[in-house]
């Protein structure tokens, strides 16, 4: 099998809101919109909210689903994240794996982990 696109679909009773939480607080790019969606840039994915499927959506909304968007610097991140008013739940600490970690929730009580990869960590070296 080949893959040559993904994306995450992230189901939301309230699309319009949940839009605007990726839209305007974290500030992902929009790579299109359609009737009924907007699908945003997120590093090498993509994520989708469709709002076309908001009837399917069970009680609980999507706590169990988790993103994870990796970026440069952790601390500026949390900077422009609290200056967007996104609660953060847990503060950017290093992990026992050498990533740093962060994690705020969205509208939708998803987890989200920002995280940094630092320099010196094993998935900054070339395994070619």
């Amino acid at each position: 099998m080949e893959v040559l696109s993904s994306r995450i679909l992230l189901r939301s009773a309230d699309p319009e809101r949940l839009t605007a939480f990726y839209r305007d607080q974290l500030k992902l790019a929009v790579a299109r919109e359609y009737p009924g969606g907007v699908v945003f840039h997120a590093g090498t994915g993509y994520i989708e909210v469709p709002a076309h499927m908001s009837d399917q959506v069970a009680t609980g909304g999507g706590a169990d689903a988790m993103l994870w968007l990796q970026v440069r610097d952790a601390a500026a991140a949390t900077d422009e994240l609290r200056a967007a008013d996104v609660p953060i739940v847990r503060e950017a600490r290093t992990e026992p794996w050498g990533l740093i970690e962060m994690h705020v929730r969205d509208p939708d009580d998803r987890r989200i982990i920002i995280v940094e990869v630092p320099a010196d960590h094993p998935l900054r070296r070339d395994t070619r």
